[in-house]
């Protein structure tokens, strides 16, 4: 693989080609992560990026070194969001047409950025419901007006640029001895294991994925590439329905584990680093230091990285991550309850089953059923998680009927 790595890669070349190009984002030490998992943790601060992203380095490693006949049509690139904003950024620095082909559910912060970044240089196209499906139609499209397309991942010139990440970490660190990397299609992950391949190849390096979009376990399982049906769309920088094979085999080769977190964690994350550290990340830009409970029996004690991969995040999406954060830590349930159809049953519903911290936070009448009952939607939240077994006690007590939505996803992803 060694081999492999040195006739395929030129990071050096990269390095150079990306000098006044990209920001040379800083490696920061966290203490609270540090007390908290008893190990020396790093934060690799990509959202500082120019495009808020590593992204940029990949795509502008690429496209700088295209042979001009290359670009006399132009350029084609599909992105969840952040690839845009490195092809759209290199699109003007470069002075060359590009179009951009985006899924509709793209937030509109990351269409501004695009927009911002590449300014008359580019034209964006939303189509499709996630990545795979926008990627699609920039395959035709790119046929069509024999364009080149630009890989979001799988290409070595990608993967090289992206390396460039663990040059700078082992740069500024070059004692570390493992770091956490989010991986959607694996690009990031392949360039920075490759090339600490090639200078400590004992430094481990933990690749973590969204749980709902679990490309590179699926791939793992299968000995291949396979497409996973019905991902979950949430971790948009890194919900990808199938890697590529030359980025599988990368992180199949070198990556030392690799890890599921669940979405609601990676939201507690999202704000815990927002009011522990003032520190604005997009769900994937998370992943790594979601990854820490996973792995903090094999890191104590030794120096951890984690890559902050962007942070391009909507604020509009904030209530959102609160309520799935809030959903995981237990604090968060949905009930339907019947409430006797008599005086005072909502009164006593609030001051005698409600505990003297809980909070309602959702109340609406479905309908009327019968005379005896009405079912209403509620939303109660805790203060501790721990509360909860007494809360179903004295619903059970005070004979108030219940189904717990949070314990039936079709019922609660319906009425919730």
């Amino acid at each position: 693989m060694n081999n492999t790595i040195k006739n395929t890669f030129d990071f050096e070349g990269a390095f150079k080609t990306l000098e006044g190009v990209v920001k040379r984002t800083p490696l920061e030490y966290n203490e609270g992560l540090s007390l908290k998992y008893n190990a020396n943790i790093y934060l690799k601060r990509e959202d500082l990026q120019i495009v808020r992203s590593y992204k940029l380095r990949g795509a502008y490693n690429k496209i700088s070194t295209l042979d001009p006949s290359a670009l006399k049509n132009g350029i084609v690139c599909a992105s969840a969001g952040n690839h845009a904003q490195g092809v759209a950024f290199s699109c003007k620095k470069l002075n060359i047409k590009g179009v951009i082909f985006m899924p509709e559910i793209t937030p509109k912060q990351k269409i501004k950025q695009v927009n911002m970044f590449g300014g008359d240089n580019i034209e964006i196209i939303l189509v499709g419901d996630n990545f795979d499906d926008c990627l699609k139609e920039a395959l035709v499209y790119c046929e069509e007006k024999s364009s080149t397309f630009i890989p979001p991942f799988d290409d070595e010139k990608i993967i090289e640029g992206q390396a460039t990440v663990a040059m700078e970490i082992f740069q500024d660190l070059p004692e570390l001895d493992a770091i956490v990397v989010p991986v959607g299609g694996g690009g990031l992950a392949s360039g920075v294991s490759a090339y600490l391949q090639t200078v400590k190849p004992e430094v481990k390096i933990f690749g973590v994925e969204p749980m709902g979009a679990p490309s590179l376990s699926e791939a793992l399982k299968n000995g291949g590439p396979i497409t996973v049906e019905n991902i979950e769309r949430f971790v948009d920088g890194a919900a990808v329905k199938r890697m590529g094979w030359i980025t599988y085999k990368y992180c199949k080769e070198l990556l030392s584990s690799t890890y599921l977190i669940p979405e609601g964690q990676i939201c507690t994350t999202i704000l815990k680093l927002y009011n522990e550290d003032a520190i604005v990340v997009e769900p994937a830009g998370a992943l790594s230091v979601a990854a820490l409970d996973q792995v903090k029996d094999q890191i104590v004690g030794k120096n951890i990285v984690c890559v902050i991969s962007g942070g391009n995040n909507d604020i509009e999406r904030m209530q959102e991550i609160k309520e799935k954060s809030l959903l995981f830590e237990g604090l968060k349930h949905y009930f339907i309850v019947r409430f006797p159809q008599r005086p005072g049953a909502l009164k006593l519903f609030v001051n005698e089953v409600l505990g003297p911290q809980d909070d309602i936070t959702r109340f609406e009448f479905i309908k009327k059923t019968n005379k005896e009952n009405g079912p209403a939607l509620v939303g109660i939240e805790l203060t501790n998680k721990n509360d909860y077994a007494s809360l179903l006690q004295r619903m059970k007590e005070f004979k108030f009927e219940i189904i717990e939505l949070n314990q039936d996803q079709t019922l609660f992803e319906y009425l919730v």
